[in-house]
């Protein structure tokens, strides 16, 4: 008897469907949180619907597409999950459309729009020297605290917190597995 749809799927089940080893399914829940099986006693992995097509997606631009974990970690960050399931279930309109609306959200500033120089720019030198802050330590007095509900991170500085925070979870599954 086949599954509804919409019914959970074992990790066995999602390994035979996508043609991947178990172990390469466990291995990708700690690079992509994204996906996040229900786990029951045991550790028994299900696996919602929309987990499998986004892991059809991640396994397409991986094994077909020839793309790094970091690079598909980049392309869920900077286009959502429902990106990566067009793409797994080869929905291009789909895939153009998001694109599209990625493209129209980072329209460019008018000429009238840019910032200008002033006198005191120097050609080919920065007006300001760069610090080499990390996670916005290293701040002047002048900069104050940053409030709590002020969201000050760059996108590569919370694109490497969320690198850390994968290792980190990393490690402590390995931990638990020497206890």
């Amino acid at each position: 008897m086949d599954k509804s749809p919409d019914a959970f799927r074992t990790i066995s089940e999602v390994a035979e469907d996508l043609d991947l080893p178990q172990h390469v399914l466990r291995f990708w829940e700690t690079r992509f949180n994204q996906i996040k099986p229900m786990k029951r006693g045991g550790g028994r992995r299900y696996y919602r619907p929309q987990d499998v097509e986004l892991i059809k997606g991640i396994r397409h631009m991986l094994y077909d597409q020839g793309y790094t974990i970091k690079g598909v970690q980049k392309l869920l960050r900077e286009n959502g999950n429902h990106f990566l399931v067009a793409i797994g279930n080869g929905d291009m309109a789909a895939v153009e459309a998001i694109s599209q609306r990625k493209q129209a959200d980072q329209v460019p500033l008018t000429p009238a729009a840019q910032p200008r120089g002033g006198d005191d720019e120097l050609v080919g030198q920065p007006r300001v020297k760069p610090s080499r802050r990390f996670f916005g330590l290293g701040k002047g007095d002048e900069e104050g605290p940053v409030a709590p509900d002020a969201s000050k991170l760059s996108r590569d500085n919370r694109a490497l917190l969320q690198e850390a925070l994968f290792d980190l979870l990393e490690c402590k599954r390995l931990l638990d597995q020497v206890r």
